[in-house]
């Protein structure tokens, strides 16, 4: 969880997917992620975290469904959805933070 400390802590918005392999719809999730980073270049980052591999970290987060997606900035949560979400609402949603 070191790792994701130092991740959120940046002054650049940080967009998470946790997100399930064993879900459907990771396959979509992945190109709209593509997209959102595209678009928002250096400022912003987008990463992905996988749930099955980080399960210590999505319980302490408590991610019950796929997918997750929480923007963090300067360690503090700004945003949190559960469910999929199209590539300009998330460009918008990161934009606020930028």
């Amino acid at each position: 969880m070191t790792k994701f400390g130092e991740l959120i802590e940046s002054p650049v918005p940080t967009l998470i997917d946790f997100y399930s392999q064993l879900n459907d719809e990771s396959d979509s999730t992945h190109s709209i992620l593509r997209d959102v980073a595209a678009a928002l270049g250096d400022k912003a980052r987008v990463v992905k975290i996988d749930v099955e591999k980080n399960e210590a970290l999505a319980n302490a987060l408590r991610i019950k469904g796929n997918p997750t997606f929480i923007i963090y900035k300067n360690g503090e949560m700004k945003w949190r959805q559960t469910g999929l979400q199209d590539a300009n609402t998330l460009i918008s949603l990161v934009e606020q933070y930028t």
